[in-house]
């Protein structure tokens, strides 16, 4: 097979009404925003952004405490050499120099709090940079980010590059040739109308919205996909009358090193135009800002508010700094929701697939219900459970408005999920900064809920007493020096002697010490409940005519219950 490859010539883009003109690169920053979706969560936490996220990041620059700042307007500026609380006087010195964002690595929440009040009182963004992430790593991302916003520095993409299909259809006039754009997966995402004949690939492929397998095969064979992946080089293809094809010309789709597709020109009646090659180049960066727009857009921007508003939950980023990313007044009132499936036990559901269906579900019909409420709700996924932050509340009404929503969703989750939901509402909070506080209660209300499988709805007051209770249980749990010790012996001779006196002694001392009504919930003689009583006194040495004790015994035998593994149903 005869194969010619054309080196790539000068980039420049001919447009259907102008001549071409070699790109330059422009001074225009990259918004802060986009500069965060393309370094991606993993990677950084914001934890301020006092002057929001349009500011403009025109370089990256390594810092080394031991040289000289050479720092300047614009810069993100990424520490290196010292972390945590000992950066603060870096950060301010960055934030003097008029950078736009520092990075600095951090370890504690304390440290991140001095850090915090040293970038907000600067001015400055502040990123936190996972302790386990590689500096040069992160340059690399951001350096890309910023060099991407240089390509488009010169005119307002959005009006400028229409969709793919529009640019489908320019490059098809400009190569007098049959266009289609795919992904990396070859699946077509925009094709050029055409009067000329198609062949039996593009035929195959705009149909099945996907390459034949079979082609697709031959083409991996011959190395067409390694080179179109590794460069802006065309590719020329030679025809294949034996399998209907005609000749055709490619050229990959780059965002840098990475891949996101190919745009291929199949020869028309006439023949392919004299500057194919380069109007292939010029459409291949074009559809590239364009695909990567279309991705930021429809998922990573969205998933940035979702991100702000975990680290508005998780107390990593103030109230002033979010709000305007997500749409709120930070002065104003606002109350967390945390919803979860009901426990899995008690719904029927076992399988994983069916399981994470029901979370996505769940998710969805949460998201709805929120939006109708408030524009400016935000939800999020934080492990099993989703969170609803509802800002601007009203000043009056809030809570019942509040809990007529979360009942509307369990309702309706009824109706459609096998599961159920249960959901917890934290109490409304005077100011966005003040959201982790009702996140922390929402929490502690769904914990209290999870031990009863019939309760949907609750705020404090419903179950402010059970709260309690599991903050208690929390304590003793973190805490094993407060434990008493002679508890632990009491459930080592159940354990060795097959007994149950710990249980029957939490049962008792749950019922008030009514005999009679504890021995019919265990389902035994009274006698045999007070033999029982008396042995689990003896052998533990704790004294149950002291009410403090007796207290003190009753939680950490509710601790010890807790904890033991439910017998399966």
């Amino acid at each position: 097979m005869d194969w010619s490859i054309e080196q790539p010539v000068a980039a420049e883009w001919y447009s259907a009404s102008a001549g071409g003109h070699e790109e330059q690169p422009g001074t225009t920053g990259v918004a802060l925003r986009q500069l965060l979706i393309a370094v991606g969560e993993p990677l950084v936490d914001v934890l301020a952004a006092p002057g929001g996220f349009d500011v403009a990041v025109h370089d990256v620059v390594i810092l080394d405490p031991e040289e000289a700042p050479g720092t300047g307007a614009g810069d993100l500026v990424l520490v290196i050499g010292t972390r945590g609380r000992s950066a603060v006087p870096l950060v301010r010195r960055v934030a003097r120099s008029g950078a736009a964002a520092v990075a600095v690595k951090v370890d504690a929440d304390q440290d991140a709090r001095a850090l915090r009040e040293a970038a907000i009182g600067g001015g400055i963004a502040l990123l936190g940079v996972r302790p386990d992430v590689r500096w040069e790593q992160l340059e690399s991302f951001a350096r890309s980010a910023v060099e991407n916003a240089r390509l488009t520095g010169e005119a307002d993409v959005g009006e400028t590059l229409g969709d793919l299909f529009s640019l489908a259809q320019t490059v098809a006039a400009l190569t007098e040739g049959i266009v289609s754009i795919e992904d990396t997966a070859n699946r077509v995402l925009a094709y050029s109308r055409s009067d000329d004949e198609v062949d039996e690939l593009r035929r195959l492929s705009i149909l099945g919205r996907r390459g034949p397998e079979s082609y697709l095969a031959m083409l991996r064979a011959w190395g067409i996909y390694q080179r179109l992946r590794g460069g802006e080089e065309v590719v020329r293809i030679e025809p294949r009358p034996d399998l209907g094809i005609r000749r055709r010309m490619a050229v990959g789709i780059h965002a840098g090193a990475q891949p996101l597709g190919t745009i291929w020109v199949q020869e028309g009646a006439r023949g392919l135009s004299e500057h194919s090659d380069r109007s292939l180049i010029g459409a291949a960066r074009v559809a590239a800002l364009q695909l990567i727009r279309q991705r930021s857009e429809s998922t990573m921007a969205p998933r940035f508010r979702e991100n702000l508003l975990t680290g508005l939950l998780e107390s990593r980023i103030d109230g002033y700094s979010a709000a305007a990313n997500i749409g709120a007044d930070p002065r104003k009132s606002a109350v967390v929701v945390v919803l979860t499936l009901r426990p899995r036990e008690h719904t029927g559901v076992s399988n994983r697939s069916e399981i994470e269906l029901e979370r996505a579900e769940m998710t969805s019909l949460i998201s709805v219900h929120a939006a109708s409420y408030r524009r400016s709700a935000l939800v999020t996924t934080i492990g099993s459970r989703v969170y609803v932050l509802l800002p601007d509340l009203p000043e009056r009404h809030a809570e019942s408005a509040v809990s007529g929503l979360a009942q509307e969703i369990v309702t309706a989750a009824r109706g459609q999920l096998r599961s159920g939901v249960q959901a917890g509402i934290g109490s409304v909070v005077a100011t966005l900064d003040d959201v982790p506080v009702s996140r922390i209660e929402a929490d502690r209300i769904l914990d209290a809920l999870g031990h009863d499988h019939t309760a949907e709805v609750a705020t404090i007051d419903d179950v402010r007493s059970r709260v309690l209770l599991s903050e208690v249980l929390t304590m003793l749990r973190d805490n094993e020096r407060v434990r008493d010790p002679r508890l632990a012996t009491l459930r080592a001779h159940d354990a060795d002697n097959g007994t149950e006196f710990a249980r029957s002694l939490l049962c008792y001392l749950e019922f008030f010490g009514d005999v009679r009504s504890a021995s019919l919930s265990l389902h035994v003689h009274p006698n045999t409940l007070r033999h029982r009583v008396r042995r689990a006194a003896e052998i533990s040495g704790v004294d149950l005519d002291d009410p403090a004790e007796r207290l003190s015994v009753q939680l950490q035998l509710l601790l010890f219950r807790q904890t033991e593994p439910r017998p399966r149903s």
